[in-house]
């Protein structure tokens, strides 16, 4: 079942591609409040599942387990860097990735196999940001 393209389903579309970096529905929810757009939390989730399920929103799960979205720049299937610190979201190709995926699939007797690879890490300012605080950065 298609989704009408309401005022809010766009509005919640273009908050998405104001943020910087995956953002939650609660964050992005928070955003709109407080333009007074009206539109509430429920409305929000939809609107990003929508988005996610059409391919115009990249959706992970943080470390943590949470939901987060991105508006999504490239079409197809690709990959993430994250940064932990900062949010910077870099998309990559990974063919060695994508062999070894369905290599392992095919080992293992699966066909029609799909996957997500994202990497969270710290970005080079990040690092440079802690280890010029002194801090720590392991590899």
């Amino acid at each position: 079942m298609a989704q009408r393209n309401t005022w809010q389903r766009e509005r919640v579309r273009d908050a998405l591609a104001d943020a910087h970096g995956f953002v939650s529905a609660q964050s992005l929810h928070a955003t709109l409040r407080e333009e007074n757009t009206g539109i509430g939390l429920a409305t929000v989730y939809r609107a990003l599942a929508g988005l996610a399920s059409a391919g115009d929103a990249d959706s992970l799960q943080s470390p943590e387990g949470e939901a987060l979205y991105r508006a999504c720049s490239t079409q197809g299937h690709h990959h993430h860097l994250i940064c932990r610190s900062c949010g910077l979201t870099v998309e990559i190709e990974a063919k060695d990735v994508e062999a070894w995926a369905h290599r392992t699939a095919s080992l293992h007797g699966f066909s029609a196999a799909e996957h997500v690879v994202d990497i969270f890490g710290l970005c080079t300012a990040c690092t440079d940001r802690r280890a010029a605080a002194g801090e720590t950065v392991s590899e």
